[in-house]
């Protein structure tokens, strides 16, 4: 695998070459031919070579070369998890029921109305 590099001053070229050395390295790993893995991915062989080489960078081709190295978990980190504003919870919180209140059948008037003689 290649060195670790600062990946906000890297150029997009590098980006790309360090995404297909992931995944030659990976492959590697896993002892699998370039064969192998394009087959599993259900890519040619030759777009794996060129994405190896970081000369074709398609985010489908990459996505079904994790999927065929069992990587996806990569991808988590893309993932968007909703999140509540601290001022929205705590105006959730205030809304909560604290007690339970009497049901209508026991509630009681407060004032007796008298029955009009019209």
């Amino acid at each position: 695998m290649m060195p670790k590099t600062n990946i906000k001053s890297a150029s997009d070229t590098a980006i790309v070459t360090n995404l297909g050395a992931y995944i030659k390295h990976h492959r590697l790993e896993q002892n699998k031919s370039q064969q192998q893995l394009a087959d599993e991915a259900g890519i040619n062989r030759s777009t794996l070579v060129d994405f190896e080489k970081g000369m074709r960078a398609n985010l489908l081709t990459f996505i079904q070369l994790l999927r065929a190295l069992n990587l996806l978990e990569v991808l988590e980190h893309f993932k968007v998890t909703p999140q509540i504003s601290p001022l929205k919870l705590a105006e959730l919180e205030h809304q909560k029921r604290r007690r339970a209140s009497k049901t209508k059948s026991t509630v009681k008037p407060l004032v007796k109305k008298k029955k009009s003689d019209w």
